[in-house]
């Protein structure tokens, strides 16, 4: 794998592993952080192997996992990933992200989402970036959206979760085809 520093005037994303991710453990303790995925970062321990799981994906070459740094509050926000990498297909998941409360609605994700975006057409030169999202997230769904992700299709009651619940997962999807466009009118801003 060729990944590298992925970094724009906002946002900065390096390889999260064992070296770094204590610097998320106090935004991993935020209440309801990940309520909607089937994950535990709850406690240091789990964020520990939580991060163990992305770097074993990661010398698999099943998974690129990222730290966000944000430029502009010179702060760790959160976590990011590349996974479901499929090599063969050309076709990858942009997902995994949580960003501390302090960090969302403040067009940081987008960037975020960008720099990825990029990376993964016009450097790995995939076909294909899609994102998974818990049917009830509304938020995320709508921020996906913004993207300009088509949904696609919704799994029924394909995950399970921490609780119990069995959630439906809705698949969200860009093609390389649409990614020029999307590049000069959505995120014109993050270049």
């Amino acid at each position: 794998m060729n990944e590298k520093l992925l970094e724009n005037s906002r946002v900065k994303l390096s390889l999260l592993d064992l070296s770094n991710y204590t610097k998320l453990l106090d935004i991993s303790q935020e209440e309801n952080l990940i309520f909607y995925s089937p994950s535990n970062i709850s406690t240091p321990e789990t964020l520990k192997s939580y991060v163990q799981t992305a770097v074993d994906g990661y010398y698999h070459k099943t998974t690129i996992p990222y730290i966000i740094f944000d430029k502009q509050k010179q702060a760790y926000a959160g976590s990011t990933r590349f996974g479901l990498i499929n090599w063969k297909n050309k076709t990858l998941h942009i997902g995994w992200t949580w960003i501390g409360k302090a960090f969302q609605g403040t067009g940081l994700n987008k960037h975020v989402k960008f720099l990825m975006l990029q990376y993964a057409f016009e450097e790995l030169q995939f076909e294909k970036v899609e994102f998974r999202i818990d049917e009830r997230n509304i938020r995320s769904r709508k921020a996906v959206e913004k993207l300009g992700a088509t949904l696609e299709g919704i799994l029924r009651k394909d995950t399970l979760m921490l609780d119990g619940f069995r959630r439906s997962t809705c698949c969200y999807g860009i093609l390389k085809d649409e990614w020029l466009n999307l590049k000069h009118t959505i995120f014109q801003d993050c270049n």
